[in-house]
């Protein structure tokens, strides 16, 4: 009982505490100065987001002044429930117990310390900032006058605030913290501030914070380590060709077209979690497009590009490694809509060689694209259009910055008081690391997609948009199509996908995943988690489709596979890589996954 008493919060002693903090203090500033020296020029930060936030603000201002009985009404309220705060806290002071005015949710990880639940300062510090978020959000959700969209991203940008100035990210007010720092006499700060300054040497001079060991994996090594070889490739991509693991496989082979703002890995990370190897152990030639890692020299390749040597060319050159013209192809995210319109490209120029499409997590119609929406308007993605026309890119930092921004007490903040507040290293965890293997984007290609799919929305629309000379019509894709989306998807949520899903013009599965973006995809049978949704029928309103839908354990893998099983072709002798016309380049996962760009 003792040694419990003397590692409890409520023990630490101000005096210790002061003179840890004055030691880590003098001991730091050494490091700091080593840290500017190293720097060879200065970093300006640009003032654009701060100046798109301010007009949004400026805005929601003039409207809550425009009622000020409402505002007044908020504010009455706010102070009626500190008040009962102050009044319970004070209770628990002397003894008393008092129900909490306000609970944190139970998906919240920030407050799962036993302090902040059975220390009345800490309890009283958590309940304040939660009762304050409460009316924050409460006030910006009932200002009237605003337009949707603008709305949205005033409350985005409220709960980027709201997450950052939560008190588990500050040394005074977070209880595990103090501890450590009084039990390791500021030993964490110093090694939290040599992680700091690391990270801001990797991102030269941004912070760009570690979500995991980086050296804790290898892709060729640890990850991305199913047997292949890169079979063909051109300016923008490698295919890879995998090594059978039966005798016997499907006649039509499987060509998967990964996003590129990502490297393909993320469908063959380690083997206990790889789509790729598991998808190979069930019988299938799986040929998957592993896209360059661009640079300056590449700015000027488009949308239309990427079309015709990415998934065009790869079905010229899998026909070729197997003598197979039929071919079962597969989109994940922004290759699903590349390969949309690449089908519909190839219904307008009569090519029938994809027998079937699947799409995972899938937007088709950006009608209601999710929280990545708010930093794509005119005025932003002129500025946008401003910085990669000048580099020739865009930096893979930067956009691996906004996707963590869309989830920020999980992918930011956490890190943040792990690595700098309490001077620990990151988890090693292949999904992280992948995370953070981020790639960049041509500058041409990169503002055609925003503009013309997340800005206007053109791909919905038959001819809306016209590549290599043809108008794309969606409605004339009419192979089967199998759709497989993830029902809380931050990215591609899955309404919208589903609406995407209608714009075929064949018959069309839609099965819906628990879990995100990416566990929602890859989301192996052995694990048995999370579940899917079935149902045939394919209702206007989603949640008609989701109301009247069969649900099921495990993984929907397993629907997929049988879902593909009669569109297979039957099944030929196992196809090794070289076999074919196309000779081994050299072995997966080949040298392209592998470049880093700055």
């Amino acid at each position: 009982m003792a040694n419990e008493q003397d590692n409890d919060v409520t023990t630490i002693d101000p005096v210790e505490l002061t003179r840890s903090l004055s030691e880590i203090a003098g001991r730091s500033q050494q490091l700091v100065k080593d840290f500017l020296a190293r720097q060879e020029s200065g970093h300006q930060i640009s003032m654009d987001d701060a100046l798109h936030m301010s007009k949004l603000f400026q805005d929601l201002y003039a409207r809550l002044m425009a009622d000020p009985v409402q505002l007044a009404q908020a504010q009455m309220a706010f102070w009626q429930d500190y008040m009962t705060l102050v009044q319970n806290a004070t209770l628990r002071m002397m003894g008393v117990d008092t129900e909490p005015v306000r609970r944190p949710d139970d998906k919240d990880k920030r407050f799962k310390h036993e302090s902040w639940e059975e220390n009345p300062f800490f309890d009283f510090v958590k309940q304040s900032y939660l009762l304050t978020a409460d009316y924050i959000h409460h006030t910006v959700d009932n200002v009237d006058g605003l337009d949707d969209k603008t709305q949205r991203k005033i409350d985005f940008y409220t709960r980027q605030f709201i997450s950052a100035v939560s008190p588990t990210n500050f040394l005074a007010t977070n209880p595990e913290v103090l501890q450590r720092t009084v039990e390791t006499r500021g030993q964490n700060l110093l090694d939290g501030l040599n992680n700091l300054l690391e990270d801001l040497e990797r991102g030269n001079g941004r912070l760009k914070i570690r979500q995991t060991d980086p050296d804790a994996f290898e892709v060729g090594r640890d990850l991305a380590i199913t047997p292949g070889k890169v079979v063909h490739q051109n300016e923008l991509m490698q295919l890879i060709q995998y090594a059978p693991s039966t005798e016997q496989v499907a006649r039509r082979p499987l060509l998967f077209v990964p996003p590129w703002i990502n490297k393909y890995y993320i469908l063959d990370l380690r083997p206990k979690n790889s789509l790729v190897k598991w998808l190979v152990d069930q019988g299938h030639t799986v040929f998957v497009i592993s896209w360059r890692n661009p640079d300056a020299a590449l700015a000027e390749k488009d949308f239309q590009d990427y079309m015709q040597e990415g998934p065009l060319e790869a079905l010229a050159a899998v026909e070729q490694a197997t003598g197979e013209r039929e071919v079962n192809v597969v989109g994940y995210c922004l290759g699903g809509t590349l390969l949309a319109s690449t089908l519909a490209y190839m219904a307008a120029k009569g090519d029938d060689r994809a027998h079937s499409a699947t799409f995972l997590t899938t937007l088709i119609d950006f009608d209601s694209p999710g929280e990545l929406e708010v930093f794509i308007d005119e005025e932003q993605l002129e500025s946008l259009e401003k910085q990669m026309n000048e580099r020739g890119y865009l930096a893979g930092g930067q956009m691996a910055a906004t996707m963590s921004s869309l989830r920020a007490n999980d992918l930011i903040w956490s890190f943040f008081v792990n690595n700098y507040l309490k001077g620990e290293d990151p988890f090693p965890f292949d999904l992280l690391y992948w995370n953070q293997d981020s790639t960049n984007m041509p500058a041409r290609m990169h503002a055609f997609y925003l503009r013309n799919m997340y800005l206007e929305n053109r791909l919905k629309e038959p001819g809306g948009i016209t590549l290599a000379g043809e108008p794309i019509d969606l409605s004339k894709v009419e192979i089967p199509a199998y759709f497989i989306s993830a029902k809380e998807d931050h990215i591609a949520p899955w309404k919208a996908t589903y609406s995407g899903a209608r714009l075929l013009g064949g018959p069309t599965r839609f099965t819906l995943g628990g879990s995100g973006h990416i566990a929602g995809v890859v989301n192996p049978p052995e694990k048995n988690k999370y579940g899917y949704w079935t149902n045939s029928r394919k209702p206007a309103d989603p949640e008609a489709w989701l109301k009247n839908a069969t649900p099921h354990e495990g993984s929907w893998w397993l629907d997929w596979v049988k879902w593909l099983e009669p569109k297979a072709g039957g099944k030929v002798p196992a196809r090794t890589p070289g076999d074919g016309k196309l000779k081994p380049i050299e072995d997966a996962p080949g040298s392209y996954v592998k470049e880093q760009r700055a």
